[in-house]
Formats: structure tokens, C-alpha cells, sequence
């Protein structure tokens, strides 16, 4: 029994949070913080993908080691604009391993050339957990039969 990114998706829910590029980081972190997210995707409303990400990591990299202003300073200008995504069909152990490699702890899920939704490596870990218990589960029902 292997969880896709899918089934993540579908348990955990496809709900989106992004920002504009030109939208103040002040804002992007204080949405995170309403919406108890560490990234929000960032939009450009003539694209369909995400023009790149802002998370608390480029916040605390790139605003607090650097001396700005987080009302001052636009998304675009601290943004992560290489993103990895993931598709629906790979597995959670192949999602941990494009987080693991990347060092990153956001994973957009796209299908058809849009984000479907946004798995974290929390909820990965918990869709590890919860595999391996149910098949410690398994094992021990096996053995006691």
C-alpha cells in the first residue's frame, strides 16, 4: 500500500493560498500567518502557474539576515522562483524524495498545467505514520491468528 500525492491531496484538502508579485512581504507573511501556511504560491494573473513561491525560510533569508523592510520590499524581490512540483501519480516516498533532494519543504501538485493543490513535508511524514502503522497493524493480526 503506497499513498500517491493524489490521495494526499484528496484527504488533506486542494485549498490554495497565493499572492500578486507586487504585493509588500509584509502581507505575504501576515497571510501565512491568518491562514497557518509556511508558503503561499506566487501569481501572476496572466500565467497559469505560479511565477514562484515565498515561504518563511526566503522571509527569514532574505529579509531579517538582510537588513529590509518587509512593507518596503515586493514578493518578487525575495521570491523563489525555481519550483519543483509534483505530479498526482507519484507516490509520498517519491515526494519526500524531491524535498529531501531540493532541500525544500513545500511541494505544489500539478496536473493539466495547473496547481491542484500543496503538500508539506508534515503531511508526508503523516502519510508515512499512518502506512507504517497500518501495516504493524497487519502484521500483528497475522501473527495472533
Amino acid at each position: 500500500m503506497s499513498l500517491s500525492l493524489n490521495q494526499l491531496i484528496e484527504s488533506k484538502g486542494s485549498e490554495i493560498f497565493s499572492i500578486s508579485p507586487g504585493s509588500s512581504v509584509f502581507d505575504a507573511i501576515k497571510m501565512m500567518a491568518e491562514k497557518g501556511v509556511g508558503l503561499l504560491l506566487v501569481m501572476d494573473d496572466s500565467k497559469p502557474l505560479p511565477v514562484g513561491v515565498i515561504s518563511e525560510r526566503d522571509y527569514a533569508r532574505k529579509i531579517i539576515l538582510q537588513g529590509r523592510r518587509s512593507r518596503e520590499t515586493a514578493v518578487a524581490d525575495i521570491m523563489t522562483s525555481e519550483i519543483t512540483y509534483g505530479r498526482p501519480g507519484q507516490t509520498v516516498q517519491e515526494g519526500m524524495a524531491l524535498m529531501t533532494d531540493g532541500r525544500f519543504r513545500h511541494l505544489p501538485i500539478i496536473e493539466d498545467g495547473r496547481v491542484v493543490g500543496v503538500l508539506s513535508i508534515g503531511d508526508l511524514v503523516k502519510a508515512v505514520i499512518k502506512e507504517q502503522q497500518f501495516r504493524i497493524d497487519q502484521l500483528e493480526t497475522y501473527i495472533t491468528s
